[in-house]
């Protein structure tokens, strides 16, 4: 019907006239607006499934005719469809996955996902659900649920979830016992920024050791209660975890150092730019400016070791520094850390696990921090897939560092490091002695 150019400029088409409907309808047909709409982004996410099958098999398929080894085939297919979705490698890397199995495995679900019957989302939850099963099996489970769309009629996301596992634990049990098992091996802890300068602090653990360290928690703040302390439960919960995580209840804790990267003029000024701590974010100048006043008073129970980082006053962006060696020493390994702060791939986000040359050191190029960039494990093993090349861009003096990367179809990134907090411009009519300026701040302290 089209050809291959054809195809995308009618879904541009499409995309244009939705941005110029009639809005001066009445409510009824708003109604059937709003379910139309919804019908078409679950027949939009079908095109992406089948595309993105398909991009996964031509990709394989070249792999193999250039002779790469069948475990690296397909590499890099997930970082170049999170690309191109403006998302994370990880949810592209979760895309791809939802591709496959509904192209390969469950062409039920994926028929209802086409007509509307079902969205994005919840299609993704039967094929999470069903994940354990063998592909057989997954048929199986697959003609059940959905070959007749009144199946799933009325049902919410938990009893969606309800009816899928009740229908894999009839198909094969221990295909469940098996999964329960083996997620004891997802088991960790995150920590990731929340509103007014707090933390959610998670922990995914086994039933019975959550259980058991809520329940800890919640007995000792009881007993914490019954002698006459004013805080709530869940303060006094809180305040405990910390504690005992961090040892600060014994006399001979060790100190916790604390990467804080802070401009000389909210320090040092009253600023207002705020200031950024590397893996977690930026926190308000004036909470900055009390964390390091109470780690400067001796009676403090806290150690926090200050490491200075100085940018470009114009630009924010760090200084240079460079090493002989192939493998990045511990110093710059550290400076990727504060000046990109998380991966480098765009809309990825995820802490920095890998520094990698840009430009390969095996072609003969440096290792520099210009020459460097903090990257995840996933986006740094994605870039080593065929057809990936990446290249510095030379910045201006004192600019921001950038580098560009091209996917194996062509098309083309842009990396642009995040800005430091800017430092006071030196205006001589302003100068006054560092001294000076430490006693004034430690006398507003």
């Amino acid at each position: 019907m089209f050809d291959s150019g054809g195809i995308v400029q009618a879904v541009a088409a499409v995309a244009y006239q939705l941005a110029s409907l009639d809005r001066s309808v009445d409510d009824r047909t708003r109604i059937d607006l709003i379910r139309a709409l919804e019908e078409l982004k679950s027949s939009c996410a079908a095109a992406q499934v089948k595309a993105t099958a398909d991009l996964d098999a031509s990709r394989r398929a070249a792999h193999a005719a250039a002779g790469v080894p069948p475990p690296q085939r397909g590499r890099g297919v997930g970082a170049e469809v999170a690309l191109a979705r403006r998302t994370s490698p990880y949810w592209g890397g979760r895309h791809l996955g939802l591709a496959k199995a509904l192209v390969h495995e469950m062409p039920s679900t994926l028929a209802l996902l086409e007509s509307g019957v079902l969205s994005e989302w919840r299609a993704t939850l039967l094929v999470r659900e069903t994940a354990c099963l063998s592909r057989a099996d997954r048929a199986v489970a697959d003609r059940e649920l959905c070959a007749d769309p009144d199946r799933l009629y009325g049902l919410g996301d938990k009893a969606l979830i309800a009816l899928v596992r009740s229908v894999v634990a009839r198909i094969d049990v221990e295909a469940v016992v098996r999964r329960n098992s083996n997620a004891v091996t997802d088991r960790r802890v995150s920590v990731r920024p929340a509103p007014d300068t707090m933390s959610n602090l998670s922990a995914l653990l086994p039933v019975r050791d959550g259980v058991a360290v809520y329940a800890t928690l919640r007995r000792d703040a009881d007993s914490v209660i019954a002698h006459g302390d004013k805080r709530t439960r869940s303060q006094i919960m809180a305040d405990l975890l910390v504690r005992r995580v961090t040892g600060l209840d014994s006399p001979k804790a060790a100190p916790i150092t604390v990467n804080l990267v802070v401009s000389d003029q909210s320090l040092l000024a009253g600023g207002t730019e705020p200031a950024h701590i590397p893996g977690f974010g930026p926190i308000p100048a004036a909470v900055a400016r009390d964390w390091i006043a109470t780690a400067s008073d001796p009676e403090s129970e806290e150690a926090l070791l200050m490491r200075r980082i100085y940018a470009n006053p114009a630009t924010g962006a760090m200084t240079a520094t460079e090493s002989t060696a192939r493998r990045f020493p511990a110093g710059l390994a550290r400076w990727f850390e504060i000046r990109d702060r998380t991966c480098r791939t765009p809309y990825c986000g995820a802490p920095i696990r890998h520094n990698d040359h840009i430009e390969p050191h095996e072609n003969g190029r440096a290792t520099t921090a210009e020459n460097g960039a903090g990257l995840c494990e996933a986006c740094n093993h994605a870039k080593q897939a065929p057809g990936w090349t990446s290249r510095r861009v030379d910045s201006a003096r004192g600019g921001l560092h950038r580098y560009v990367f091209t996917t194996p179809t062509g098309h083309r990134y842009r990396s642009t490091a995040p800005p430091l907090p800017r430092p006071l411009p030196v205006r001589i009519d302003y100068y006054r002695p560092v001294e000076k300026i430490l006693v004034d701040f430690n006398a507003a302290a």
